[in-house]
């Protein structure tokens, strides 16, 4: 198997392409690293196509340890043979592998190994060989009653479990039979208590049946739930009449005298031992396959939850809104340090709104506070109608936000937590991560585990490690195109930067204790931990804007330092000229961009970026990103009328629509037919996580709290 070949044809690149890759990845070198500075290396790429690239080359590689494992375990055996030696080496799948081994495989006891036991393999050969005329004399033969076979019956049957078994373990046998069950195949499902409540979110598979191969992704992981939650029986019902003629004509020779004798056989080993193992087998093809899909959507949905563009420069006050609790509230200034905190009871039971009033308004003037963001938990539509009414008593412009609070709870309960904030409860810890999620979503989402953060669907349903790999990757992806500065930067954040584990980004955090602010990015080289190799892996995302070089507050690698100053001069500039912040127009006197990069000695996308980073040095990308919805007043759900039209945020996206936030409280869903006029297999082919939309009220059930939105037209 050339994986070379396989990674080149799959991901639709050069093979030059793919043998420098792997060269960079076997020398430790990390994904987003390899991604931004070695492009040249790489061909241009991206972080997205290289994570797939990894995943894909590391099954690839423990495919080739197992083959060699297998052909090593079949040779002690004595059995190896040329023939199945080239199988296994071909074999392009893990499942192709497993299938050619299992005849080999140490078995626990089965009803054919305790028939070997009693003698009676011998029988079942002359029986396959299909040229004996009397059955039951030859069989007569075997009956050993100090081996426990008694009669022709038990001979005979023992004799046919043996046959059972071997038609099961014959590799080309499964192939067909797996793949005409997933092409013609269908999954049937059925409730197990037929007095089940109708309004069941798994209703609609109490009695369904779908093709094998055309399920989507979502509902393969419903009926997985509901399997698991006990509620749903699922089954894959194959084409038993096709797969029983093909093993006939396999099995069974013209005019066999044991043709009968052999049919049961082959019937047996296929409803005892085949069809079970397929079924698990093309049950597991679909979870995964499934959470493939899942997987992309949650990727992305988290990525632009992640890269939400910041509100800077504000006081805000963080409302964790609760009923019998009260309402914690935290107000923290525009670096996000905490500066007062309290309680309110604006709610249910309480119902203390005046009090509530006069103590927020107090703390809304004592800190000039011109923002709040409510967390959109329980009691949040309560306490948004609350803040909505009070703010129309202020005479100054404030605006509120109502921001996902997914996670805040698993923050405020946390060791990081109670480090920072040892005195304060959880309440207003999670108040403190509700303001902070508004003024820098990053650094405050980085802080939770990314599962706990409830971008998707069915995240409980996947692979725990897998899906955790994934959202990881997402991350650090996140946080390396934005980069971090190396003065302020929490030990969450540092972690996810290229190279730098979590002891050495507590190193940093202690060093900065200790010594001070770092005054340039070669500094960092003193932190515990962080050597050469590190360094060069995380320095191009460590910013230090207070340093005498300018080109340590920007992306620019130190490795491309000398190029940056050779691409200035060369440009008639000097270093003086970056001082102010950047040099507009830069790009449109390079002129020849090959031809400059030959002169410079350097490739020709390095000095692109180059060139970006000094015209705009340090450049946040999530400023392109749609700024959050500002509130002054609040909508009941009550006040939607069909055809009404209305803004709203895309706060989730699944695979059969966007939940949109519309300022009620309660999403409205957008139904992937109702996303564009023209036809889409996918929401995400539309929309993304943080994107503010257009859209119609096509139906409001106030009793469900259902709202059906339409963005056609």
């Amino acid at each position: 198997m050339d994986i070379i070949q396989i990674l080149q044809e799959e991901l639709q690149i050069k093979r030059t392409q793919v043998e420098n890759t792997i060269e960079l990845i076997e020398a430790g070198n990390t994904i987003p690293f390899i991604a931004r500075y070695r492009k040249e290396v790489t061909g241009g790429l991206n972080d997205e196509v290289l994570r797939k690239f990894h995943e894909r080359y590391t099954y690839l590689q423990n495919l080739e340890a197992r083959k060699e494992q297998v052909i090593r375990l079949i040779d002690e055996q004595g059995k190896l043979t040329e023939e199945l030696k080239n199988q296994i080496v071909k074999a392009a799948t893990a499942t192709e592998v497993e299938d050619l081994y299992l005849p080999y495989k140490t078995k626990k006891r089965t009803r054919a190994t305790i028939a070997k036991e009693k003698g009676l393999e011998p029988l079942a050969e002359i029986i396959k060989a299909q040229n004996l005329s009397d059955l039951e004399a030859v069989a007569s033969e075997y009956i050993n009653e100090e081996k426990g076979v008694t009669s022709v019956e038990e001979a005979l049957q023992g004799a046919s479990d043996i046959i059972a078994e071997s038609i099961s373990e014959e590799a080309s046998y499964r192939s067909f039979i797996r793949k005409v069950t997933f092409n013609e195949g269908m999954i049937v499902t059925k409730v197990k208590d037929q007095d089940k409540d109708e309004k069941d979110v798994f209703a609609m598979y109490y009695e369904y049946s779908e093709k094998v191969k055309t399920m989507p992704g979502h509902r393969i992981l419903a009926i997985n739930r509901g399997e698991g939650e006990k509620i749903l029986t699922v089954k894959v019902e194959a084409p038993v009449e096709k797969i029983l003629l093909y093993l006939h004509k396999q099995i069974i020779k013209p005019n066999s005298p044991v043709e009968d004798y052999l049919v049961s056989a082959m019937e047996d080993s296929y409803k005892r031992l085949i069809a079970p193992a397929i079924e698990r087998d093309i049950r597991n093809e679909l979870a995964l396959k499934a959470e493939d899909g899942a997987l992309e959507v949650f990727n992305k949905n988290l990525y632009q939850l992640l890269m939400g563009a910041p509100i800077k420069g504000h006081t805000v006050m963080g409302v964790d809104p609760a009923f019998r609790t009260g309402c914690k509230i935290a107000v923290v200034d525009e670096t996000g340090k905490k500066l007062d905190n309290t309680v309110v009871y604006p709610t249910a039971p309480q119902n203390k709104t005046e009090e509530a009033k006069k103590v927020l308004k107090a703390l809304i003037d004592k800190y000039d506070i011109d923002l709040l963001s409510i967390g959109n938990g329980t009691a949040s539509r309560e306490t948004e109608k609350f803040v909505a009414e009070m703010l129309k008593e202020i005479p100054k412009t404030i605006h509120y936000v109502i921001v996902n609070e997914a996670g805040a709870s698993v923050y405020s309960a946390s060791k990081l937590a109670t480090e920072e904030f040892p005195n304060d409860d959880v309440g207003v810890r999670s108040a403190v991560s509700i303001a902070r999620r508004l003024q820098d979503p990053l650094a405050e989402l980085v802080k939770i585990d990314p599962k706990s953060i409830g971008v998707g669907q069915y995240q409980h349903d996947m692979n725990q490690k897998r899906l955790e790999e994934n959202l990881t990757g997402v991350v650090e992806k996140s946080v390396n195109e934005v980069g971090v500065d190396l003065n302020t930067a929490s030990s969450s954040l540092l972690q996810y930067v290229a190279g730098i584990k979590k002891t050495v980004a507590n190193n940093i955090i202690s060093y900065r204790e200790e010594v001070g602010n770092f005054k340039t990015r070669k500094e960092v080289l003193k932190v515990k931990g962080l050597g050469p190799k590190v360094f060069e892996q995380c320095a191009g995302f460590l910013r230090v804007p207070e340093s005498k070089n300018f080109l340590d507050g920007t992306a620019v690698h130190p490795e491309s330092y000398d190029i940056a100053t050779k691409l200035l001069s060369a440009l008639g500039y000097k270093e003086e000229d970056m001082q102010a912040g950047g040099i507009k127009g830069l790009s449109q006197k390079v002129g020849d961009l090959e031809k400059l990069a030959e002169e410079i000695g350097v490739g020709v996308m390095t000095l692109e970026d180059i060139i970006k980073e000094l015209e705009k040095p340090g450049r946040d990308p999530r400023e392109d990103m749609p700024k959050p919805i500002l509130h002054s007043d609040v909508l009941d759900l009550e006040d939607l009328k069909e055809g009404m039209k209305l803004k709203g945020t895309v706060r989730n996206i699944v695979d059969f629509g966007a939940f949109v936030d519309i300022g009620v409280h309660q999403d409205g869903l957008v139904h992937v037919s109702q996303m564009s006029d023209k036809f889409i297999k996918h929401p995400l082919e539309v929309v993304k996580v943080g994107d503010i939309v257009d859209v119609t009220v096509m139906s409001v059930n106030v009793q469900t709290r259902k709202i059906s939105l339409t963005m056609k037209g």
